[in-house]
């Protein structure tokens, strides 16, 4: 089972890795879309603790290295809140 919005998210980070000019910033984000690709693949999803960790680092990055690309990065944040509002829990 595919966890479509976590496989979108993934994509804009990616997107987001090739765009930035920074060299931090990409690496960051190669890392972020390849942990929200294993997710989305996963047997179990991710819960909502793993998921805000993620999305502070992106709103870290968005405040600084990765400000060039900030709209995708929202984009990316969006997705991950479409998913949790499913999440049971918090």
């Amino acid at each position: 089972m595919t966890r479509d919005e976590l496989a979108t998210a993934s994509d804009l980070l990616e997107s987001a890795a090739d765009d930035t000019e920074n060299d931090d910033a990409r690496e960051r984000l190669a890392s972020l879309a390849d942990q929200l690709e294993r997710l989305a693949t996963a047997d179990r999803g991710p819960d909502h603790g793993r998921l805000a960790r993620i999305q502070s680092a992106l709103a870290d990055l968005e405040a600084g290295d990765g400000a060039d690309v900030a709209a995708t990065l929202e984009d990316a944040d969006d997705q991950l809140n479409e998913y949790r509002s499913d999440l049971e829990g918090v």
